[in-house]
Formats: structure tokens, sequence, C-alpha cells
């Protein structure tokens, strides 16, 4: 099983440890292709253009930062229902046959009534989810159908809709999802090529898969037609000792930074249950596991990514196979000063896990 690595690009330098500058740019362009270029360098294959109902606007900048890199490929957060799927459709197939096979999209529902709100969208979570299964079907459709078709839903209805311009990539980019309510299993299982996962201690991982694939057996689908990518902060020294000195100086700086809200949901996502996960399982301990570290998302209150990988290189790769034994083909990895992380992971922690990882296969072939 071939391990791909993902980075997430953010539009400005900032992190739980670096705070925003005032008065500084809302969209640092310079910044952004520095990072893209970074990336590539270090041999990640995609990143993550994430998405926030009062940032910018997640396609118009993978489109830009496609242009300055060669072969890097894109994860586009979208929030369906703010663009009617056809429309999307034809978004996506363009630039998916601008920069070709590059194209991807991540679609996120909205564990966050507030911010959807913000956007002018006020259902429910559950309906929510309900709109993006019609949306995905539409969406899917109209990158696939040869012949305009007809469709009326409780949220979508087209005549004659059709698409002249279809995606290199067949039968469409691929689509990932994420979400652990009810609701984002039944309906993510129908559709999802690549289930988006945080980091999670390995057998709540392995009983996440478990669900994801009898959900999809449950809509009809092989459930190994999905994949997964799971999230990490690793956090790498040239000795352990090292690794979890820097750790500390982590948790120390976010206490400066955060004052009266370390440890509470301020500022996170208290709304989604996999916010909720993350914070259930920090409270049962600062490591999981061999060396998954909690101590993060217990201090911004679990939201987004925010569990750790702490150790050597070597150790972490060793970590990061335990996953793979699971089933996890694609690891996105960030770290907490961004500029520089990705070059430290494309020098160490990336090149170990291959190393690890091609052992074992010659091991599996001798034996």
């Amino acid at each position: 099983m071939t391990i791909k690595f993902f980075g997430l690009l953010t539009h400005e330098h900032s992190s739980e440890t670096i705070p925003k500058q005032p008065g500084g740019p809302v969209m640092d362009i310079d910044y952004m292709v520095k990072q893209a270029q970074a990336h590539e360098a270090a041999g990640f294959d995609r990143i993550l253009v994430a998405h926030h109902s009062s940032n910018p606007d997640g396609i118009l900048l993978a489109s830009h930062l496609a242009q300055k890199t060669e072969k890097l490929k894109f994860m586009i957060a979208h929030r369906p229902g703010f663009i009617a799927p056809a429309y999307a459709a034809r978004m996506w197939a363009t630039f998916d046959n601008l920069y070709p096979g590059r194209a991807g999209i991540h679609v996120i529902s909205g564990g966050n009534d507030a911010e959807q709100r913000s956007d002018g969208d006020f259902l429910d979570h559950d309906a929510r989810y309900t709109r993006t299964d019609e949306w995905l079907e539409v969406f899917r459709k109209t990158l696939t159908a040869p012949t305009p078709f007809d469709h009326e839903g409780s949220f979508f209805r087209y005549s004659k809709a059709y698409s002249r311009i279809k995606a290199l990539q067949q039968p469409y980019p691929p689509v990932f999802f994420g979400g652990a309510s009810d609701a984002a299993v039944a309906i993510g299982a129908k559709h999802a090529d690549i289930w988006a996962l945080y980091g999670e201690p390995l057998d709540d991982t392995r009983q996440m898969i478990s669900r994801i694939r009898n959900a999809a057996t449950l809509a009809g689908r092989d459930p190994a037609s999905i994949n997964f990518v799971v999230s990490f902060r690793p956090v790498v020294g040239d000795t352990e000792a090292d690794a979890w000195r820097k750790a500390d100086q982590i948790i120390e700086r976010i206490k400066e930074l955060r004052g009266e809200a370390f440890g509470t949901t301020k500022g996170a996502k208290p709304d989604a249950v996999s916010s909720q996960r993350l914070r259930d399982i920090a409270a049962q301990g600062k490591v999981r596991d061999k060396r998954l570290w909690t101590e993060v998302a217990a201090a911004v209150g679990g939201g987004s990514s925010t569990t750790g990988l702490v150790g050597t290189p070597e150790q972490i790769a060793d970590s990061l196979r335990d996953y793979h034994k699971l089933g996890i083909s694609n690891f996105l990895i960030r770290g907490f000063d961004p500029a520089a992380d990705i070059q430290e992971f494309g020098q160490g922690l990336i090149p170990a896990v291959h190393e690890l990882l091609s052992r074992d296969e010659k091991a599996a072939v001798g034996a």
C-alpha cells in the first residue's frame, strides 16, 4: 500500500503558537506560494486548502498556487449548498483540466451552527448532511452524465443539466469527506473516496474505520473502496527527550497566548462531534498508545487537528506504521511552526516512513 503525505496551507503565517500579526495581510500571497513550493520540494503529494466562513476563497487560492508549482495536488475544502452542485462540478472539472489531475474536493457540511449562519446557512446539523447527500449526487452526476439530465429534490432542481467539460480524473476528482456524527457517517459512506480522520488512539481509529466501512456496505458500496487520511501534528527531535522539550515549549506558548481561554473551547468548534471526540480522548491522558500527544487538544478545546506524535523521525515513523497496518494510506501532517516544520518533515520524517515501510515490504517478500 503506497503511503502519501498531505500538508495544510494557510493563507497567513500563524498557528496555535504563532499569533496573527495585527494589521497584517489577510491573504499573504508570497507566503502561500513559498509554502506550497516548500511542500512540493519536501515530498508532499497534496495540500489541504481549508475553508472558513470569513476566509479567502479556496478554489481561487488553489488555482493560483497550482500555477506556481509543478505537480502538487490539492484537497480544496468546500461547503455544499452555497454554490449549486452542477455549477460547482464545472468549477472542479475546469480546475482539473487547467492543472491536469491535481484537483480534489474536500466536502465539509459544517460542524458549527454559528459559523454556518454567518454565511447565511440556517439549516441544522442533520439537515446540512441531508443537503450534502443530494448535492454530491448532482455534483457527481454532472461530471459523469453523457447527456443532459433532470433532477428534482428537496434542495435542488434542474432541467437538462449538463456539463460539456469533464474532469481528467475519471470518473471525477477524488471526493474527500469528514465527520464523526451518525449523519456524517451515513451520508459520507455513500459518496467518499477518501475519509479524513483526526489523529485518535489506535483502537478508536480502528473502530471508526469499521463503522464507516459497515455504513458503506449498508449503502451498497464495496467497503474497501473508501481510503483514509489521518491528521497528526508531529513534534520531531533528534532524541526523544529533545522532542518532549519542544512539546513542553509548545504548550507553554499556547498557554501564554490563550490566557484565560487555555483549556476551554473558545475559538474551537464545540458543535462538531469530531472535536468532542478529541476532547474526550485528551481527558483520558496526556499520552495515548506509544506517543499520541493530546495536550494541545485539551489546551484549545479539541478544535481542528490538534493531536500530535512526539519523538524522533524513526519513532514517529514507527507509530505511523501502526496506523498503516489499520489500512491508513494517507497522512496529513503539519507542525506548529509551518515554515520550519515542512522542511524538517521533508528531511527526516517522510524519508523515515518510506524507508521503514520499504523494509517491511522487503521482509514480507523474503518471508
